[in-house]
């Protein structure tokens, strides 16, 4: 999959992840998802101890990915899921872990 832009339609997916979602795996739960959908973006842990996962892509690519969110991995609990689309920006290829606001990471 190419690269999604604003002019090419892409979106963008923005998501605030809250439940016992760190120390469970799910970064990299996000990590592997993202990137078997062929999304650009990134996965980190915040310091209110929520996950905040940014991805772009094709809409519906991004739509399989927010339900895989919303299940999260075997370890974890996905209590609330707070969902923005935008249009996509240009974040760059790939799909990545950052370290986000918490500083156990």
């Amino acid at each position: 999959m190419t690269e999604p832009d604003a002019a090419a339609g892409g979106a963008r997916l923005d998501v605030a992840v809250r439940g016992s979602v760190q120390g469970v795996g799910y970064r990299v739960f996000a990590l592997r998802e993202a990137s078997s959908l062929g999304l650009a973006g990134f996965v980190a842990n915040m310091s209110d101890g929520s996950v905040r996962v940014v991805a772009e892509g094709v809409r519906q690519d991004l739509e399989l990915l927010l339900e895989r969110l919303e299940d999260g991995p075997p370890a974890g609990w996905v209590d609330r899921v707070v969902v923005r689309w935008e249009p996509a920006r240009g974040i760059g290829p790939g799909f990545r872990i950052e370290s986000g606001a918490h500083r156990g990471d």
